[in-house]
């Protein structure tokens, strides 16, 4: 691939503004030596203006995502990309989300722009766990974890239980919850189900994924051994998922 082509994927303009780019001398390795359109190149060794690249194709990116961002390209402000490199939403695959946390909700939020890990950790049939922390309104009652565990509790409107959810007391009126399913608000319209509020809701857990310390409206490159364990466990829940329905 050019060196044009390459950059107009990963943001930096259009083909022709790319070749722009490069035909000022704009585009340069790390030492200052200026790079042609029909040069070799590695990712890590090409500057633009001065500046190293944006993560390359194929990156998972790791949001702490705010209250009231919007996990959109199109909706009202302020979006998810207003904290990410402005050319993100420009690249070919585009960055986009794993899922989506609601405007309401804070904590883990993944983004890629491949496509197929995208799909496969966000469809439902891979059952990857979510963790979230929540507190409430009203402290949980004692029969509350049974209830979510037993896999029977239904959701206003909808004709299909939910599937065993964990629930863990952590304060007097504060808990959290995995949820192995990604149904419409669903741990809002669960605990509405039990007869209950939820205050404030941040996602901590992706699967193996932690949010750790990562500070609110930052953002990480995730390691290659963090995408692949993500991707295993994908893989290994959907596979369980499938070997418990035959079974059935």
């Amino acid at each position: 691939m050019t060196l044009s082509r390459y950059l107009a994927a990963l943001g930096y303009g259009t083909r022709k503004g790319a070749e722009t780019i490069v035909r000022q001398r704009r585009v340069t390795t790390a030492a200052g030596v200026v790079l042609r359109d029909t040069s070799a190149y590695r990712h890590d060794d090409v500057f633009v203006d001065g500046a190293p690249l944006d993560p390359p194709p194929g990156t998972v990116i790791a949001l702490h995502k705010p209250v009231g961002y919007v996990c959109s390209l199109e909706d009202r402000p302020p979006l998810v990309y207003d904290l990410l490199p402005p050319r993100f939403p420009q690249r070919t695959p585009v960055m986009a989300t794993v899922g989506r946390l609601d405007a309401d909700t804070s904590g883990l939020l993944l983004l890629t722009d491949d496509g197929a890990l995208n799909h496969l950790l966000a469809s439902p049939k891979s059952h990857l766990p979510k963790r979230y922390a929540m507190t409430l309104a009203e402290p949980l009652r004692d029969d509350d974890g049974a209830r979510v565990a037993a896999g029977t509790l239904m959701l206003h409107g909808e004709t299909t239980p939910l599937a065993p959810a964990e629930l863990h007391v952590t304060g007097e009126c504060a808990a959290e919850i995995v949820i192995h399913e990604g149904r419409y608000h669903q741990v809002r319209r669960m605990m509405a189900a039990l007869g209950n509020h939820v205050r404030t809701l941040q996602r901590v857990a992706f699967g193996p994924l932690l949010l750790g310390d990562l500070p609110e409206g930052a953002w990480r490159v995730l390691a290659s051994h963090e995408v692949d364990t993500l991707r295993a466990a994908a893989l290994a829940t959907k596979a369980q998922a499938k070997a418990a329905a035959k079974a059935r």
